[in-house]
This record gives C-alpha cells, structure tokens and sequence, in this order.
C-alpha cells in the first residue's frame, strides 16, 4: 500500500496561515449567510461541472471551491500567501488597464476582491463577475454589498460564458490559469478574444511562469493539480494563438506575471505590422 506524500503546504505553511488568520470572524461570517438560499439564488442548475474542476482539490481542500468553507477561508488565507501584498498585487492587473471601459468582464473572479477594485477604479463600467463555485460567488455578492458596489455575479464557465460576441471593452483574468489545465486556458483566451469589442483588451495576472520553471520548489508549496503544466506554458503564444495582437508580458513582483492583449482592427485596415522582440519568460509583440 502506498502511502500519500505530505505537501509542503500541509507540512509547514499551513499551520503558520493558520495561527494568523482569524478562523473566529470566518465563522461568523459563515453564520451570517443563509447558505442554502443564497446559493440556490446564485447557482445556475444547467451548468454541467467539467471533470477539470471537479475531480480535483485545490490547495488539497476536499471538494475545491464548491464549499462555503473554501468561500469564507479564501480571503483569510490569500492575504498571507499572496506576496507581498495581495492589493499590490492585484492592481498590477487592474494598472494594465489603457482605456477608460463601457464594460468589464472579470473571470474566475472567485470571492469578487479584483472586480470590486475594478469597479472603484472604473465606477461609471458595467462590472460582471463571473465563476464556478456558487459559493465563491456569494461571499462576493456579500462584499460588494456591504463597499456598496453595483456589480452583477454569474455563475459559468470561464471558456463558455454565454455572453454576445464584442459584448466587452475589458477582460481580466486573475490567478486564474494556473488552475485550469492548459488546454482549457487556450479556450478561456479564445473565449476573451470573441467577448471582446474591437480594441478591447484582455489582462491575465497570474504566477510568473518564468520563475516557477527556475524555481520547482515553488511548486511543491501548495496542492495546484495544473500548475506544472501552466509553468511549462508561455501566455503570451497562448494569446497570440487566440488572435491578440501588441501583447505585452513582465514580471509583477518576482513571483507575478501580468500579460496584456489587444483584439486588433481586421487585417486589412492594419498599416504597420507587429514586430516581436523577446523578454525573460517568453516574447513580446509591439504594434
């Protein structure tokens, strides 16, 4: 019989996060959500989980995101684990940002804490938010509503949104791919490119590929099923495959990426073509 290998994550940086989050206001705000009447309110009974989501554990949680217990824990323990500061880190997409959007889409938006900052930023855009987890979705549901934020909250698939074609101005993907399989990152891109307007720009923030192939240990910290498979990959060929074009990629705190894309005019109207130039983790095209 053999036996399960402990992880980093459960070995020694769990019981640190532990001692410092606040596991009594999480309970508290647990009690303070009628669960079963707030996810049916949110939950889209159509919606067929993929096996890429539901088989898996996230962070070694049993049952991923489609618990309230992952919901009411996630904010605590991202605070800690997301360095050096998780709002620094999350403007570094929210920063990336060129235009002054109609309409902002934010995948996988999980406890809503990257729409909620792209709303203050944006405050006269239209905000949805969209994700798997229902329960995710309620937590962020409670917060917009307790900033006194206008956002809208739907329950989907991140590669199959069921939005109209150039229905978009912005699209944000946060720490999102490295918990998808590649493959489903290349449809979630592809999904962008039809949501969004002439112009509009897509921007992933996520784990700096570059970084987590130098540093393997990196990986071994917390229980990702994909996350070797993202490291291996390169999101900058990811969005030009899916079309997008004057993409820019850097290094966001060391540990981060943001990568940016822009859904060009058609071809024909293009008067200077894309030139590429490389940089540390993969290539950059310019217009």
């Amino acid at each position: 019989m053999t036996t399960r290998q402990t992880t980093l994550w459960e070995r020694f940086l769990s019981p640190v996060v532990r001692s410092l989050v606040d596991e009594e206001a999480m309970l508290r705000l647990s009690e303070r959500i009628d669960w079963e009447t707030e996810v049916a309110r949110r939950c889209d009974r159509t919606l067929v989980y993929p096996d890429y989501y539901q088989t898996q554990n996230f962070h070694g949680v049993k049952g991923g995101y489609l618990t309230s217990g992952a919901a009411v824990s996630y904010d605590p323990i991202t605070q800690y684990v997301l360095p050096p500061n998780e709002t620094w880190v999350r403007e570094g997409a929210i920063s990336a940002v060129r235009s002054q959007p109609r309409r902002i889409l934010d995948l996988g938006c999980g406890t809503g804490s990257t729409t909620l900052m792209l709303k203050q930023v944006f405050p006269e855009a239209e905000v949805i938010g969209l994700d798997l987890s229902p329960q995710m979705l309620v937590v962020a549901a409670y917060k917009a509503a307790r900033a006194g934020l206008d956002i809208a909250w739907k329950h989907g698939l991140a590669e199959r949104t069921g939005f109209p074609d150039a229905s978009f101005d912005v699209v944000s993907v946060s720490l999102l791919f490295h918990e998808l399989p590649p493959e489903i990152s290349q449809q979630v891109l592809q999904e962008c490119f039809r949501l969004l307007t002439t112009g509009g720009e897509v921007v992933v923030l996520d784990g700096n590929q570059a970084t987590l192939r130098q540093t393997p240990w990196l990986m071994e910290v917390f229980e990702e099923p994909y996350i070797r498979d993202y490291a291996e990959g390169d999101v900058v060929q990811w969005m030009r495959r899916a079309g997008f074009e004057a993409i820019e990629g850097r290094e966001h705190w060391w540990i981060h990426q943001v990568t940016r894309g822009v859904k060009p005019l058609a071809v024909s109207s293009r008067t200077q073509p894309l030139e590429e130039v490389s940089f540390e983790g993969g290539s950059m095209a310019l217009a």
